[in-house]
């Protein structure tokens, strides 16, 4: 292949990875900016948000997850030119969506049981369900904006979605500062006013995603109007073999870190700060990784579709090559400077050094990370999604949680407790590292065969 297909591939999955980290970031500020407003409102907002958005959100990226999963369908339709293919399969992803609304809501309405297993204070639990009830009707406009942003991600028009989240980040600020304190005769709701303006929001992002289909000419091959036709179980069913699987995944990936939260906060209010501080560093970290594994595999698929197996194999070398660069540069500035980096988060004397260390923590997993995200949505492409989601079970629960526990809490053969959060994460790295290691051997593989 000549240097300026490569060249040209490369420029593309760096706009694309850019676009959707500008996207993925001002998403990530809709929570940022409910946790700094229901905070300065009051202590009991900020705890029920803190509940009721662990549990929306668990609920969330599993489900969300299994939509994501089926942007490898939409690029190869969209590579082999099979427009009116492509506006049916995002019809018949309606009907899947209609399943995974039913899902969520029920969790959300229904969050009893988790709540007593996690023994949240029977006097909390009225406003979170209240908070959750109020989420349960945000799912659905954020699910089907969810099929809008991935068929962008294929069709390689990110930028549409991302506009959209930038807008509607501008106006989550106010209406969170409005509807949690209340004012101009509307009553202070504390944190259900944050789900209130996450509603609001969720249902502006989809209006204007309906805009956008019915008036920008790059959606008007895919027919539209003709496309939510009779279900078609065959097809639904394969979505959701390929898509399931890639939502437990996620889940498993949410569950592992939630669950780690709940072991440290045995070891004190000082460990739980510097966990989540490492937590916030980390997640940010993965939005690079995130960003770049969505662009390479559109391109991967695209390719596929198209017939030419080798500018797909080209396109994942890139990726790969763009994962490695930016893992590389993010987890030495994070080495260097954690010093400082705790700093920013924490001005306590106990915290900050606590903090530190982990950090160094984050900066040696954040590698495999970044490796783990990118080969696991490259798989994908390749239709590989079963294996993954057992090793991510496997690594991250028994290797990641029960090696942390071991390590911090019990220790043997010569080895103390360690009686810190460090034993956790230096447990959950190892094990990411080794769900790296064997992603990438299952890609080169899978790569190795499309020849």
């Amino acid at each position: 292949m000549s240097e300026k297909p490569v060249r040209s591939e490369r420029a593309s999955v760096i706009r694309h990875a850019c676009s959707v980290l500008v996207g993925q970031l001002a998403v990530m500020a809709f929570g940022v900016t409910d946790t700094v407003v229901a905070g300065r409102f009051s202590d009991t907002a900020l705890a029920t948000l803190s509940v009721g958005s662990a549990v929306y959100i668990s609920v969330y990226v599993s489900l969300i997850g299994i939509v994501q999963a089926l942007l490898p369908v939409f690029a190869e339709l969209h590579g082999g030119r099979r427009t009116s293919e492509l506006g049916r399969a995002l019809g018949q992803t309606l009907y899947l969506c209609a399943f995974l609304f039913a899902a969520g809501v029920g969790l959300m309405l229904l969050p009893g049981p988790l709540l007593r297993w996690a023994e949240v204070p029977a006097a909390a639990q009225p406003e979170i369900r209240a908070y959750l009830a109020v989420l349960a009707a945000a799912f659905a406009p954020s699910l089907l904006f969810r099929v809008y942003s991935t068929l962008n991600q294929a069709l390689g028009r990110p930028l549409l979605v991302t506009w959209v989240q930038l807008g509607a980040l501008g106006l989550k600020l106010p209406l969170s500062i409005w509807f949690v304190a209340g004012g101009a005769g509307l009553p202070a709701m504390g944190a259900v006013g944050c789900a209130w303006a996450t509603l609001f929001v969720n249902y502006l992002m989809l209006v204007l995603a309906i805009a956008l289909l019915r008036t920008q000419s790059v959606y008007r091959p895919l027919n539209l109007r003709q496309a939510l036709g009779r279900p078609n179980w065959e097809r639904i069913l394969e979505y959701a073999r390929l898509g399931i699987p890639s939502g437990l995944s996620t889940m498993i990936e949410v569950t592992s870190f939630t669950l780690m939260a709940l072991f440290i906060a045995r070891l004190g209010t000082v460990a739980s700060a510097s966990h989540q501080i490492a937590v916030s560093v980390a997640a940010m970290l993965y939005m690079f990784p995130l960003s770049l594994g969505i662009a390479s595999s559109a391109r991967v698929s695209y390719w596929m579709g198209a017939g030419k197996p080798d500018r797909a194999r080209h396109c994942l070398a890139i990726g790969f090559q763009l994962t490695a660069a930016c893992a590389l540069a993010l987890a030495g500035l994070l080495w260097s400077a954690r010093h400082f980096w705790a700093g920013l988060y924490s001005a306590s004397p106990e915290i900050v050094p606590l903090a530190s260390s982990l950090l160094g923590w984050v900066a040696l997993y954040h590698l495999a990370d970044a490796t783990q995200c990118v080969s696991l949505f490259l798989l994908r492409c390749y239709r590989i999604t079963i294996a993954p989601m057992v090793l991510y079970g496997i690594f991250l629960w028994l290797l990641g949680l029960a090696g942390g526990y071991w390590l911090s809490y019990v220790g043997g053969g010569g080895v103390a407790p360690w009686r810190t959060p460090s034993g956790f994460w230096a447990a959950a790295t190892l094990a990411l590292w080794c769900v790296a290691g064997l992603f990438v051997w299952m890609l080169a593989q899978a790569a190795r065969r499309s020849r």
